[in-house]
């Protein structure tokens, strides 16, 4: 899982770079005795660059959320603890996901708008990769992710009345 959110916070940060904008992302380190409410920020005074970013790498064509997320010591949730966070703070939510399939088999790698999440967590028991693949997707190009070449690709677009 590291490695993901780490390539992820590269992904960004080199987006930022290819087209000279300000904007820095960057991995929350995870300890025991604080709370990590997503895995990457970024900062932009750009708002379309302020987000929270969730990571997850599965193995399998679906997340589901009783599995590949938790509840606190409060029993709250970790998509409620990101719903807030994302609320208190003005940031842009998204969730990354990672699809892993085995030896010989690509992965792949979407951005899911934290609205679209919160529906299906409202609504199913998880998101298939059907439903990611209707959103962004991570490119690979020489072993790492790319967002694709349109500076205003969609998630990095101007964010729309409903997003959080």
């Amino acid at each position: 899982m590291a490695n993901f959110e780490l390539e992820v916070a590269s992904c960004i940060n080199r987006f930022f770079a290819q087209r000279k904008m300000q904007g820095f992302a960057y991995r929350l380190k995870q300890s025991k005795f604080n709370t990590q409410y997503v895995d990457v920020l970024v900062d932009s005074l750009d708002p379309r660059y302020y987000l929270a970013i969730e990571c997850k790498s599965i193995s399998g064509k679906k997340l589901y959320f009783s599995k590949h997320f938790h509840l606190d010591k409060n029993n709250v949730h970790q998509v409620d603890s990101i719903t807030d966070f994302i609320r208190k703070t003005g940031r842009r939510g998204f969730l990354a996901v990672e699809f892993r399939f085995g030896a010989g088999i690509p992965k792949e790698a979407y951005l899911m708008p934290w609205e679209q999440v919160l529906e299906r967590y409202r609504t199913a028991p998880g998101i298939s990769i059907e439903d990611f693949r209707l959103c962004c997707a991570l490119t690979r190009s020489n072993g790492e992710y790319e967002l694709g070449a349109d500076t205003n690709q969609y998630p990095l677009s101007p964010p729309t009345d409903g997003e959080a």
